[in-house]
């Protein structure tokens, strides 16, 4: 070393701070690279990707390989400042503190925090050009990596850990959700909705989204013949459930298309309707809304009765019921258009039909009732009540000021909603009724 200049020692030393800022960037960069795009372009034939995902599959391997190359050049760095140290500063004792001190600072900062931050931030541009240098180098420095990987991989066996795990890449059902919302602009606000409406079909079921049975459009097969026909006519359903007496006895869905090529034939008579009846499919209410996607389409079903734990008929869902969980309402809204479940006041209040879902509404109004027991508002607020009200009752339901306006059979028909003295108590937009 008494034959190199100083001014040799200064380069090479910048080199190997170089070198330094090298494996510290590559480590980063490596490490901070986003797994599900590097996938992606693994799969479109990238070169470079490909290259990444051979070193990342086995980290071990990979930070066994930066850290021997990282040491070596730090300690190759920190011999070649000590004799430029003793040259400048002289070997005394304030001469080896300042040379440590400074070579500290300058490693910190031009081959610790600043390559790192750099890779951190563009851990593609970082990684992509690194791989074509740490490939190779792998294989020369292969032996001592298998060495040091060896006694570090029994270290981690004794803690029953494996470095080549990969259960790390999957991602929960409320991971995905993250990421869906967190693509901002490069998913459009609508699809971003859909893709969570479809994450999101498994906690939802047919009970959830099923017509009650009270609201179910029927015909009693045992009518007059002409009120059956007139129904028919009526009819806002392409398929309209048939039954005697009561809908517990149902007979099956006729297709109103059916029922007019029996016409256009003159055989349209109440025998020749109950043989183009098509087969009732019944579903528990506790389907979730996935499986009974699944079910329709192997079944090749378009609509269903929902029964309860003991067959009894609790309400029918439909195909379209399951795609507006996904996509939203196709045709209906609450607001800002009038609607017989709910409509909005010029003070600011809503009347609401107790009937209501009270799913819908929270989704529709942006509110926050709860949906973990009764479906519908008159349930819930009968169950709060546990009795029956009388009109003109006033309460505070999940935080919302209701107003019970009217009682039919015994069961809240109208109720009047403040949301902005809801929104006002609690510190939100009381302009904003829909979301």
């Amino acid at each position: 070393m008494d034959n190199i200049s100083t001014s040799s020692l200064f380069i090479l030393l910048g080199v190997f701070i170089l070198l330094s800022a090298f494996f510290s960037s590559s480590e980063t960069g490596m490490m901070s690279i986003n797994r599900y795009r590097l996938k992606h372009l693994e799969n479109e034939g990238n070169k470079a990707a490909i290259r990444v995902r051979n070193l990342i599959d086995r980290p071990d391997r990979l930070i066994g390989l930066i850290l021997i190359g990282n040491n070596l050049v730090n300690i190759a760095a920190s011999i070649i400042a000590g004799i430029i140290g003793s040259r400048l500063l002289g070997d005394d004792v304030l001469g080896l503190v300042l040379t440590t001190v400074i070579l500290t600072f300058v490693v910190l900062i031009f081959a610790e925090v600043t390559p790192k931050t750099v890779a951190a931030l563009y851990p593609e541009k970082i990684a992509f050009p690194s791989s074509i240098i740490l490939t190779p180098l792998l294989l020369v420095f292969y032996p001592f990596v298998y060495l040091i990987n060896g006694i570090t991989n029994g270290i981690l066996a004794l803690f029953r850990i494996s470095p080549i795990d990969g259960s790390g890449d999957s991602l929960s059902r409320e991971e995905l959700r993250t990421v869906v919302f967190e693509a901002g602009a490069m998913i459009p606000k609508k699809h971003q909705d859909m893709l969570v409406g479809i994450l999101d079909l498994e906690k939802v079921t047919a009970e959830d989204i099923m017509v009650p049975r009270s609201d179910i459009v029927a015909i009693d097969i045992n009518d007059d013949w002409k009120d059956i026909q007139r129904q028919l006519v009526n009819a806002q359903h392409t398929r309209v459930l048939l039954y005697r007496d009561s809908i517990d006895d149902a007979v099956g869905f006729v297709h109103v298309r059916d029922a007019l090529r029996l016409l256009s034939r003159d055989q349209f008579t109440k025998a020749s309707l109950l043989r183009a009846v098509r087969e009732i499919y019944y579903t528990p209410e506790s389907t979730p809304l996935h499986t009974l996607m699944y079910k329709f389409q192997a079944a090749k079903e378009r609509i269903g009765l929902v029964v309860d734990e003991y067959g009894d008929i609790q309400g029918l869902v439909t195909l379209e019921d399951i795609l507006e969980e996904i996509i939203g309402d196709f045709t209906t809204s609450f607001l800002p258009d009038h609607s017989k479940e709910a409509n909005l006041q010029q003070d600011g209040s809503v009347l609401i039909d107790g009937s209501v879902n009270v799913r819908e509404l929270n989704k529709e109004l942006d509110w926050n009732f709860p949906t973990e027991g009764p479906k519908t508002l008159n349930g819930l607020i009968l169950e709060y009540l546990e009795d029956i009200p009388q009109a003109n009752i006033s309460l505070r339901l999940a935080g919302y000021p209701i107003e019970i306006i009217e009682m039919k059979d015994n069961m809240v028909k109208t109720v009047r909603v403040m949301p902005k003295l809801y929104r006002a108590e609690n510190g939100k937009d009381a302009s904003s009724l829909s979301g």
